[in-house]
C-alpha cells in the first residue's frame, strides 16, 4: 500500500507528450499511484500502445494547435468531472549552431515548449480553479540554468517557461492551484538519442554528472509524483532539478 500523501485515487490526469521518454514514465508513476490518466501524444499507434500499457486514455492531438488544447481540456473536463493534475511535457528538439539557426526552427520549439505550455496551462486552471484545486506540472531542463551549444531555442522556451511557472504560481495560488516545474538532467530517451550515440558526448556527460552516468526515464516519477500529491501540498512556483548532481558540481 502506498503512503497516503502519495495516493492519487480518484484524480483525473492529463500527461501530453507521452508516448515513450519521460512523458510516459511522467504518466506511469501517476497511475501506479492511482490516478485515471489521459495520455496525449501526436502519434496514435504509439499513443494507443502507451496508454493500453498504463490503462490510461489516449488523447491525441498537436499541442501546438491551440483549437486541439483548448478542445481537449474541455472534453476532459466534460466526461470526467474534473481535471485534478496537468502534466505539459510535449516538445522536441532542434539542434543546429547558433550563426546557422533558422528563425523558423526557433518559432517551432517555442511553439513547442512554451505557447502550447501557456495554453494548456491556462485552460486547465479555468477548471482547476472552479474546483479550488489542482496541480500544473511543467517539464523544463538543466539547459534553462546551464547553457551549451546549438539548441538555442530549446534553452530559450524553457527558461521561459520557468518564469512562467513562477508568474501563474502566484497568480493561481488563492484559487488552490499549485504550479511547479521539473528540470530534468540527460536522461535516457529518444530525444536525447543523438547525444547518447556520440561517444565524446556521452562519455563528458558521465563524467560531469556525480553519479556518473544518464538518467533511467522512471526515476523522474517520483519527482512527479510529489509535485501531484498530497505530499507536495506546499510547494509551488519551484523548480525541482532531477540531474544527478551535474548543476551542482564544477
Amino acid at each position: 500500500m502506498s503512503h497516503p500523501l502519495f495516493d492519487l485515487t480518484g484524480r483525473v490526469a492529463l500527461v501530453t507528450g507521452a508516448s515513450r521518454g519521460l512523458g510516459f514514465a511522467m504518466a506511469e508513476a501517476l497511475a501506479k499511484a492511482g490516478a485515471s490518466v489521459v495520455l496525449n501524444a501526436r502519434n496514435k499507434a504509439e499513443l494507443d500502445a502507451a496508454a493500453k500499457k498504463l490503462g490510461g486514455e489516449a488523447l491525441p492531438f498537436d499541442v501546438t494547435d491551440e483549437a486541439a488544447c483548448v478542445a481537449a481540456v474541455a472534453d476532459i473536463a466534460k466526461r470526467r468531472g474534473r481535471l485534478d493534475i496537468l502534466v505539459s511535457n510535449a516538445g522536441s528538439n532542434i539542434r543546429a549552431p547558433l550563426l546557422e539557426y533558422k528563425t523558423a526552427d526557433f518559432d517551432t520549439t517555442i511553439g513547442q515548449h512554451l505557447r502550447a505550455g501557456f495554453v494548456l496551462g491556462r485552460e486547465a486552471a479555468k477548471v482547476m480553479t472552479k474546483a479550488s484545486k489542482g496541480r500544473i506540472i511543467y517539464t523544463t531542463s538543466l539547459t534553462a540554468h546551464l547553457g551549451r551549444p546549438s539548441i538555442v531555442a530549446y534553452t530559450a522556451a524553457k527558461t521561459a517557461l520557468e518564469g512562467m511557472i513562477r508568474q501563474m504560481a502566484v497568480e493561481l495560488a488563492p484559487s488552490g492551484v499549485l504550479v511547479n516545474g521539473i528540470a530534468p538532467g540527460y536522461f535516457l530517451t529518444e530525444l536525447n538519442r543523438p547525444l547518447i550515440d556520440n561517444k565524446e558526448f556521452n562519455s563528458m556527460i558521465i563524467r560531469r554528472t556525480p553519479l556518473g552516468r544518464w538518467g533511467d526515464p522512471a526515476e523522474l516519477g517520483g519527482a512527479c509524483l510529489l509535485l501531484a500529491s498530497d505530499a507536495g501540498s506546499f510547494l509551488t512556483g519551484q523548480t525541482l532539478v532531477v540531474d544527478g548532481g551535474m548543476s551542482v558540481s564544477l
